[in-house]
């Protein structure tokens, strides 16, 4: 067999083991999809860590989300975020101070609350990564490498309970070298909520100022 037919042949199989990979990643990530469909609501504990060695910055904080459809009541860093459906409020009580904004849905690169369990249905080149055992549960990791050129993401590591079928983590790399993490610690499924969980009710805040952005 000639140099070029090795060489030709030798790249066909590269491309058909990569089509393989990319075709099992989009495969486990539907079944992810289509489980987080079933629930009618999620409630999250989580871990989130922030590192850049360039700017020798290390950060760990801890915080909560609760999700249902579109909605979310976040709670992060001392900060409330809340999202009814129109508009997402932000409640600082150490500054007294709540904004009110409309939701920025052409913002496709944000992984907001809402979005973050189902962010990687588009926009995203994927391929199959390393399987990790954590503490005896076995997890795979996809990685999604965004398409377009003006995000800021060098790529995502998505981590995945095989048996669950639940995101175990999200570790995010950016271009500048920053690197953040976001661990689950617990994922609770069909809780009972208040009728209120996703509302903002203004009259609970009386001292604080409201900045109304739109």
């Amino acid at each position: 067999m000639s140099k070029f037919l090795k060489l030709v042949s030798f790249l066909l199989v590269g491309f058909s083991i990569q089509a393989q990979d990319a075709a099992k990643a989009k495969s486990l990530l539907d079944e992810v999809s289509t489980k987080v469909k079933t629930y009618e609501n999620i409630v999250i504990d989580f871990k989130y860590a922030l590192n850049n060695p360039t700017e020798n910055i290390n950060q760990e904080s801890k915080g909560n989300v609760t999700l249902k459809g579109n909605l979310y009541n976040l709670n992060f860093m001392g900060v409330t975020k809340i999202f009814d459906g129109k508009k997402v409020y932000t409640i600082v009580p150490e500054d007294e101070e709540i904004s009110i904004s409309k939701f920025d849905d052409k913002d496709e690169s944000a992984v907001t609350p809402s979005k973050m369990l189902t962010f990687f249905n588009s926009g995203y080149k994927y391929s199959w990564d390393i399987l990790q055992d954590i503490k005896g549960r076995k997890i795979q990791y996809i990685k999604l490498i965004p398409i377009s050129s003006k995000d800021q993401r060098k790529e995502i590591l998505l981590g995945i309970d095989v048996q669950t079928k639940n995101i175990y983590n999200l570790i995010e790399t950016g271009k500048n070298g920053t690197r953040t993490t976001l661990t689950v610690n617990s994922f609770k499924t069909n809780q009972p909520l208040s009728d209120n969980h996703f509302t903002f009710t203004e009259s609970k805040y009386p001292n604080y100022y409201i900045n109304r952005l739109d």
